[in-house]
């Protein structure tokens, strides 16, 4: 017999500020006793039957049939414009190059044993060592993200003989042992009991929660407090941050500089985490690119497998390939031919289709819609954004309006508009990169006809 699932009270959930939507909200089971029918209810219990539950999965929303381009169907035929897309949907979903890759790769090699390379592989670590800033052009892969961050994590104690990291509360690297270690947020760390030894966190960047108080004239304490701690601590292996947080939390142009610079003056590494935003969805391939820093490691995932196979990757400087006596990954699939086909096919698609210019001019467009958006909407407390990495920020009363959001996004999915609430009031944007200036508008429309709704039902 199922054990009953108990949502959480409103209070709890207001205190998971997390980069997803809880599952488990009462407004999403009211959403979805309204809107889904037997048919889809059906599957989705019988995903709940044998699914190990977890907050911001399973249970899930609603179950799908197809995903194409820009857009998903739900199984009963409804299409959204999805501006959520796990942010692996750089170059859409089912893009016929990647597909047409794949299926080719598939019928000349479809597997490499580990002992072995392959040409495949060998193509795609050149490739992104060409494209990667400075000098990362060493190069390891591995089946998703969060084990790119544990292989970084690994190199970069061996690099220098130190087992510190130093991160950013309210961060997130990954959901393994170590990645939540170096992550920040309570509804990934709480209650999992001891965690991996060395880890020191530090306030991130985010001017609206700033406590260092420097509100809108920033000085950069936050970056200031790294080289205080790196200083006192004396033993960090690395800093590692996400370059942009993809709530998204856009830094100040010298944040990465000063960063970049203590951790020079105390010996510590720079690890960036880029795995949800990086080739091109900020408006450049990557985006420590907006900061003029090269990091001495650089995380990439999600994207990197065309929305269509998972694939992560290392990157990093000449001068740290020296752990030939350990394992950093050694992952079965780790020069997996078929999933290498797919990142190539990715990159070619990003290049041909200019795909990192259609992110900044379109990017640039949206955020003039979004303040315009803002000044007739008071919920509206902020927006921000980079490229096509974009948040609208909503503030009641001068607090975070989670209830006001959620209300918010379920009115934009029923009509057309899928995207995720993080941080419990942020509206994130992230569709892919092959949007249309239409597409966009589109989906505006929705979003100032949401606001505005809920706005007049909660005066």
């Amino acid at each position: 017999m199922d054990s009953p699932v108990v949502p959480p009270a409103r209070a709890d959930l207001d205190q998971l500020r997390s980069e997803g939507d809880v599952n488990l909200s009462p407004r999403r089971r009211a959403w979805a006793a309204e809107h889904l029918t037997p048919k889809t209810q059906a599957l989705l219990d019988a995903d709940a039957r044998h699914f190990l539950h977890q907050s911001l999965s399973t249970p899930c929303l609603n179950a799908l049939a197809k995903a194409e381009g820009a857009w998903i169907e739900d199984v009963e035929g409804r299409r959204l414009l999805d501006f959520h897309g796990n942010n692996v949907h750089q170059v859409g979903f089912a893009h016929p190059r990647v597909i047409a890759a794949i299926k080719q790769q598939l019928d000349e090699l479809s597997f490499c044993t580990r002992r072995y390379t392959c040409a495949p592989a060998v193509e795609l670590a050149r490739r992104l060592g060409e494209i990667a800033p400075g000098d990362l052009n060493r190069v390891l892969f591995a089946p998703g993200g969060t084990s790119a961050i544990g292989m970084a994590l690994k190199l970069a104690r061996v690099a220098t003989g130190r087992f510190k990291f130093v991160s950013m509360w309210d961060s997130f690297h990954g959901a393994s042992l170590d990645a939540i270690s170096v992550g920040g947020e309570a509804v990934f760390r709480k209650g999992i009991g001891p965690l991996l030894p060395g880890c020191e966190h530090v306030p991130p960047p985010e001017p609206l929660r700033c406590p260092f108080k420097c509100g809108t004239a920033c000085n950069l304490a936050c970056a200031d407090y790294i080289d205080y701690v790196l200083e006192k601590e004396g033993d960090v292996a690395a800093v590692i941050g996400e370059t942009v947080r993809c709530t998204p939390f856009i830094p100040p142009l010298d944040y990465w500089k000063r960063v970049r610079a203590a951790c020079d003056k105390h010996g510590a590494l720079l690890i960036l985490d880029e795995i949800p935003i990086g080739l091109g969805r900020t408006g450049r391939m990557f985006a420590c690119e907006h900061y003029d820093v090269v990091p001495d490691l650089l995380v990439l995932g999600k994207g990197l497998g065309g929305g269509v196979f998972p694939i992560a990757a290392l990157l990093a400087r000449e001068s740290l390939n020296v752990a030939t006596h350990t394992a950093l990954g050694h992952y079965t699939h780790e020069k997996n031919p078929v999933a290498c086909a797919a990142g190539l096919a990715t990159l070619d698609v990003i290049r041909d289709e200019k795909l990192v210019e259609n992110a900044a001019q379109l990017g640039d467009y949206t955020l003039a819609k979004l303040r315009a958006m803002k000044a007739r909407h008071p919920l509206i407390g902020d927006v921000r954004g980079r490229g096509l990495l974009l948040g609208i920020e909503l503030i009641r009363d001068g607090k975070p309006a989670t209830d006001e959001a959620e209300q918010v996004m379920y009115g934009a999915l029923n009509r057309g508009l899928n995207f995720k609430v993080t941080m419990g009031n942020i509206l994130t944007l992230t569709p892919a990169l092959t949007l249309t200036q239409a597409e966009m508008d589109q989906a505006l429309a929705i979003l100032d006809d949401c606001i505005g709704a809920v706005a007049a039902e909660n005066p």
